[in-house]
């Protein structure tokens, strides 16, 4: 018995990435836990080097150490320290590898948080399709 509906696809299939295994769409799960794992770095960094425990100005600088990290490690190597830790990398749908200009667009998106919040069928946020990039499993 067929389910009504329509069917979309996989994530990713519109992009030409596999359904499953290395270069697929990487999920919510892992994104959500990398970005865990480098705001993380981000409050320890602030916290420990930046504010010397100054809490109230803390998460601001946090959000700087995230940018500057953010943008460096992905438009050099194509991910951050909790990217790499849960296994996706950032590449652009051109080309496969992101250069700096393109990094600091998604990253300057990826800060004000709204656009990483609204998704398309592939599950890419919105910094990513400006940015014209995609998150894969390695």
């Amino acid at each position: 018995m067929e389910e009504a509906g329509a069917d979309f696809g996989y994530r990713g299939e519109q992009l030409g990435l596999p359904e499953e295994g290395p270069n697929s769409v990487a999920r919510p799960g892992r994104r959500l836990g990398a970005l865990a794992v480098d705001w993380g770095l981000s409050v320890l960094i602030a916290y420990g080097l930046i504010t010397h425990g100054y809490s109230p100005a803390t998460s601001n600088w946090a959000l700087g150490v995230f940018f500057v990290m953010s943008a460096l490690t992905v438009g050099t190597i194509g991910f951050t320290p909790g990217k790499r830790l849960f296994g996706i990398r950032v590449v652009a749908l051109r080309t496969g590898t992101v250069n700096p200009g393109r990094a600091l667009v998604r990253t300057v998106l990826l800060c004000l948080a709204i656009p990483a919040l609204i998704w398309d069928r592939d599950g890419r946020g919105m910094h990513d399709r400006l940015a014209q990039t995609v998150e894969v499993r390695i």
